[in-house]
C-alpha cells in the first residue's frame, strides 16, 4: 500500500453486534483493556528480541520498552517492538478470527516461552473505554510502509500509509464519556502495578520526580513501573533467603516474615513457575484467601483463584506463573481448562512434598510451626484425597501433655490400652484442658491419653478419620464416665451392691432438685464408678455433641444447632455419699410414702393385667370400651400417686441439701453454674462449713 492509497473496509467479524459484545460480555471489568493493550507491546518488544537472537532482524535493540501516556483525552501506548505491515493489519486485526501470536509461536516454537500471544480479541478490548481506536505502526522490515488504522467501535475500518515513522507501535485510545477515569494520572499507574508490576520490559509511565527546595519536581529519568526479572523467574541455586523475604514484602507491605516458601520450577508436561509462602498467622482469624497472584507470562491474571488452585492452597500466599493459563478469558473458563486443573494438581504434590521434607529433615522445627500449619494441613486433608493420602506421613496430633505424634504413631501408643471389647481404637480427647482437668486426669490416672482437639476443623478431621481409618472411634473424655469411655470386655473395680428400688429412688431424688432451663436439659442416670471416683458427674453424650458443634460451623444444620444442649447427671453407686442419701431416706420413709409406694405397684400391675387383656381379639366392641375406660382410671390414679411421691421426694431435696450441692458441683465442674444458680452453691457452701 504505498502512495498515501486509503483502504476502507469492514473487519472480518461473525456479526455487527461483535463490538457491543466486547464491551459488555468478554471481559468481566472493563479496566482489563490496559492490560491486553500492554501485554501486546510487550508481546511485540518479545518477538523482536527472538528474531533478533535468530539472526534474522539486525537493527538496533536499545531502549526496549512500552511507554503509557496521556494526552487530552488520549491514552496512548508506544513499543519500539516489531511492528505491524498492512498486510498483517489485515490478517492480524482486520481478520479478528486470527491469532498472529500463534502463527509466530509455531514457527519459532523453541524460543516461544516468553511470548504473550493475545493479538485479536486481546486488541478489541480497548473498545470497552474508547469512543475510536487508532494504531500507528511500522515493522522492523524498513521496505515496508508505515500504517495509520482507525476504527469507532463499528466493523467500519479505515487504513491508510501514513507519515514514515521509527519501528514499532502507538496505540491511541479516545476515551469516551464513560470512562474519563481511565485519564486520571494515578488511576493508570494504580492499574500498571496491578497489572504490569513483573512484566519483561520495562513499562514507562511519565518521569520520576524528587523532592527540591521544599517541592516535588520532575526529573528527567523515566519512571519505570515494573521488576523485569522477578525472582520466580530465577533459579533457587541463586537465592537467599533474605531475598525471597524481601520479595514477600514487595508482594504484601507490612507482611509479617512467612514461615518459609516453595519455590515452584517445571516445564514438562507444562510450564509453571512461582514461589508460594506459608504465611505466619497468629490466629484463625488472620487467615485470607485470594492472597495468591496468578501471572501468564509475567503478565497479572487474577488475584481471585477460587477454583482454579484447591481450596486449602488459597491459605497460602505467593505468585503462580504460567504461559498455559489463557489471559483473556472468564474465571469459570479457567477452572474447566484441563491445563490449569493439571496445575492445580502439580502445586498441590509439591506442597506436600515440601512439608514432607521439612517434617523429615528437621522434625524438632515442624513441631515448633506445627500451631501454624495445623489449619493449612488438616484443611487440605479434608478436601483434597490426593493430599490427605501424603499428608498421613506429615500430619500431627498433639496430645494434653503438649507431645506430639503422626496418626500411625499414635495409635501404636494408645492400642494396648485403649482397644474397646469390640477390637476399635478409641482416642480420647478435649478441647479445653482447663474446663475439662477433671476428666482429663481420670483418664490419665486409669492409663488413658488423651487428645488435644481444639482446632477450628478438628471436628470435621475426627468424623474424616474415623471413615478413613479402620476400628478407630473418637470421643470426647467428658461424654462418659471413664469406666464407659472404653468398654472392655470386664469390667473389674470395687462396685456396692444396691437395690434396684434404691438405684430408682435415687434418681427420682435427684431429678427433683434438677434446675429448669431453656438451653440446657438434665436428666439422670446411675451407674458404678467405683468408690474412688467422684459421687457425681456431668456427661454429654458424643454423638449430640458433635453434631451441635458441627452445627455451629456448617449451613444446613440449623436443627442440631437450635437443640438445648443436653446433659447426663451421672451418679456414682460406689461413692459412700450418693448411698448415704438412699440410706437416710429409706431411714426416715414416712407410712404415708410406704403406703404411696404400695399402691403406685397394685395400680401399675393394675394397668399392666388390662393391656394384656385389651390385646385379646375376641372381646366386643362394648367389652373394649369397658376396659380401656378402666385403664384411663388406672393410669389416672398412677399420675396422682406420682405426683405426690414428687412431693415427698422433693420436700426430702429441699431438707437435705447435699443433694442439691452434688449437683452444682457437678454443673461448675462443666462451666454451668452461673449468676443466681452460682451465688446460690456459695452461700450454700459457707451453711455447710458453718455447721461443720
Amino acid at each position: 500500500m504505498s502512495d498515501k492509497k486509503m483502504k476502507n473496509g469492514k473487519i472480518g467479524v461473525q456479526s455487527d453486534n461483535m463490538f457491543p459484545i466486547i464491551k459488555k460480555f468478554l471481559y468481566s471489568d472493563n479496566e482489563i483493556f490496559l492490560r491486553e493493550i500492554v501485554s501486546n507491546a510487550v508481546d511485540a518488544t518479545q518477538k523482536l528480541r527472538t528474531l533478533a537472537s535468530k539472526g534474522e532482524y539486525n537493527g538496533s535493540m536499545e531502549d526496549l520498552k512500552v511507554e503509557v501516556k496521556i494526552d487530552g483525552d488520549k491514552l496512548i501506548i508506544s513499543d519500539s517492538g516489531v511492528g505491524m505491515s498492512a498486510d498483517e493489519i489485515e490478517k492480524y486485526i482486520n481478520q479478528i478470527a486470527i491469532s498472529g501470536a500463534e502463527e509466530f509461536v509455531e514457527k519459532y516454537k523453541d524460543d516461544a516461552t516468553s511470548i504473550i500471544g493475545h493479538f485479536g480479541l486481546g486488541f478489541y478490548s480497548s473498545f470497552m473505554v474508547s469512543s475510536k481506536v487508532e494504531i500507528y505502526t511500522q515493522s522492523y522490515r524498513e521496505e515496508e510502509d508505515s500504517i495509520r488504522w482507525s476504527c469507532e467501535g463499528n466493523p467500519e475500518f479505515t487504513m491508510e500509509v501514513a507519515e514514515k515513522r521509527s519501528r514499532g507501535t502507538d496505540i491511541i485510545l479516545h476515551i469516551d464519556e464513560e470512562s474519563k477515569e481511565f485519564l486520571d494520572p494515578i488511576r493508570i499507574r494504580q492499574l500498571l502495578e496491578k497489572y504490569a508490576k513483573f512484566l519483561p520490559v520495562p513499562i514507562v509511565f511519565g518521569k520520576e520526580k524528587e523532592w527540591k527546595e521544599g517541592k516535588e519536581v520532575e526529573t528527567d529519568r523515566d519512571l519505570v513501573i515494573n521488576a523485569t526479572e522477578p525472582l520466580w523467574t530465577k533459579m533457587p541455586s541463586e537465592l537467599e533467603d533474605k531475598t525471597y523475604e524481601d520479595f514477600y514484602q514487595t508482594l504484601y507491605p507490612m507482611g509479617e516474615t512467612p514461615l518459609f516458601w516453595i519455590h515452584l520450577n517445571i516445564d514438562y508436561p507444562f510450564n509453571l513457575t512461582g514461589i508460594l509462602y506459608f504465611p505466619r498467622v497468629k490466629s484463625n482469624m488472620d487467615l485470607q484467601k485470594n492472597k495468591i497472584q496468578l501471572y501468564s507470562n509475567q503478565v497479572f491474571v487474577t488475584d481471585s483463584v477460587e477454583g482454579i488452585v484447591p481450596d486449602f492452597l488459597m491459605l497460602l500466599h505467593g505468585v503462580i506463573d504460567s504461559p498455559d493459563i489463557p489471559l483473556n478469558v472468564s474465571r469459570s473458563y479457567l477452572q474447566a481448562d484441563h491445563n490449569v486443573k493439571k496445575i492445580s494438581s502439580y502445586i498441590t504434590r509439591k506442597v506436600a512434598d515440601k512439608l514432607a521434607e521439612l517434617f523429615k529433615d528437621d522434625r524438632v522445627t515442624y513441631e515448633k510451626k506445627w500451631e501454624v500449619l495445623d489449619l493449612f494441613v488438616k484443611y487440605g486433608m479434608l478436601t483434597d484425597e490426593k493430599f490427605y493420602e501424603k499428608a498421613e506421613k506429615f500430619a500431627l496430633l498433639k496430645n494434653t501433655q503438649q507431645k506430639y505424634f503422626t496418626l500411625s504413631e499414635y495409635r501404636e501408643l494408645i492400642s494396648p490400652e485403649q482397644t474397646d471389647k469390640d477390637g476399635r481404637v478409641v482416642y480420647l480427647y478435649a478441647v479445653d484442658p482447663e474446663k475439662q482437668y477433671s476428666y482429663i486426669k481420670a483418664a490419665n490416672d486409669r492409663g488413658y491419653d488423651v487428645l488435644l482437639m481444639d482446632g477450628q476443623l478438628d471436628i470435621h478431621l475426627i468424623s474424616m478419620l474415623e471413615q478413613k481409618v479402620a476400628q478407630s472411634h473418637f470421643i470426647r473424655v467428658d461424654s462418659d464416665t471413664v469406666d464407659n469411655l472404653i468398654k472392655k470386655e470386664n469390667q473389674i473395680g470395687d462396685h456396692a451392691e444396691v437395690s434396684e428400688e434404691d438405684k430408682s429412688l435415687l434418681e427420682h431424688l435427684f431429678e427433683q432438685q434438677l434446675p429448669k432451663e431453656d438451653k440446657v436439659m438434665l436428666s439422670v442416670q446411675t451407674s458404678h464408678q467405683g468408690k474412688s471416683a467422684k459421687p457425681l458427674v456431668l456427661v454429654q453424650g458424643e454423638y449430640m455433641r458433635r453434631m451441635k458443634d458441627m452445627a455451629a460451623m456448617q449451613q444446613g444444620m440449623n436443627f442440631y444447632g437450635d437443640l438445648p444442649d443436653s446433659y447426663v447427671v451421672n451418679l456414682n453407686l460406689d461413692h459412700p455419699v450418693v448411698r448415704g442419701i438412699a440410706v437416710v431416706f429409706n431411714e426416715t420413709e414416712s407410712e404415708e410414702y410406704k403406703a404411696l409406694q404400695a399402691d403406685y405397684r397394685g395400680q401399675e400391675a393394675r394397668a399392666s393385667v388390662i393391656r394384656q387383656q385389651l390385646d385379646d381379639d375376641k372381646l366386643s366392641d362394648e367389652e373394649k370400651k369397658t376396659l380401656r375406660d378402666d385403664l384411663n382410671a388406672t393410669n389416672g390414679k398412677i399420675d396422682e400417686i406420682d405426683q405426690k411421691l414428687s412431693e415427698i421426694y422433693k420436700n426430702f431435696g429441699t431438707n437435705h441439701k447435699v443433694i442439691s450441692q452434688l449437683i452444682d458441683l457437678g454443673l461448675l465442674s462443666s462451666g454451668l453454674l452461673k449468676g443466681e444458680a452460682l451465688d446460690s452453691f456459695i452461700t450454700r457452701s459457707m451453711d455447710f462449713l458453718s455447721e461443720k
